[in-house]
């Protein structure tokens, strides 16, 4: 069966140019009936299809200046749910991953300067017990970001 139809995925693509467009106006834009784009897009979110329509910010223009992408190994992988939950009370780590190879999480996280990046990683993710290293790049601005296409 399957997942998205024509239809589906032309909700979604007026949703990623405005997402606070009016479900009449996506309407109107498909040539279909109200009805049909409420119901389409309340059955995409109760599937976790679509998990939010919410504002994007732009972190430099509101002070933070600095991101990177740190790999973080820990004494025992054993420990992640705990290590995790410790993690997510840093609001400047935005997004958080299990992967594999040398690290067993890897973490994006946002600062103001330098300094404040300092204190997120020695002060705040250093001192989460079980963490045993970080290894962090710096990001230098986003070339494109993006989802993934439905069509």
């Amino acid at each position: 069966m399957e997942i998205l139809d024509e239809f589906d995925s032309k909700i979604i693509a007026e949703l990623e140019k405005d997402g606070r467009m009016a479900y009449s106006a996506i309407a109107s834009q498909l040539k279909i009936s109200n009805t049909m784009v409420h119901q389409r897009i309340n059955r995409l979110m109760e599937q976790g299809i679509i998990t939010g329509i919410r504002p994007i910010i732009n972190e430099k223009k509101i002070g933070y200046d600095w991101a990177s992408f740190t790999g973080i190994s820990l004494n025992r992988d054993s420990d992640s749910n705990r290590i995790i939950e410790e993690l997510k009370k840093i609001p400047e780590i935005t997004e958080c991953y299990y992967v594999t190879g040398s690290f067993t999480l890897y973490v994006k996280l946002i600062a103001k300067n330098h300094e404040h990046m300092r204190t997120i990683l020695y002060e705040k993710i250093d001192s989460i017990v079980g963490i045993s290293k970080t290894d962090s790049i710096i990001e230098l601005g986003c070339a494109f970001k993006r989802n993934i296409s439905t069509e």
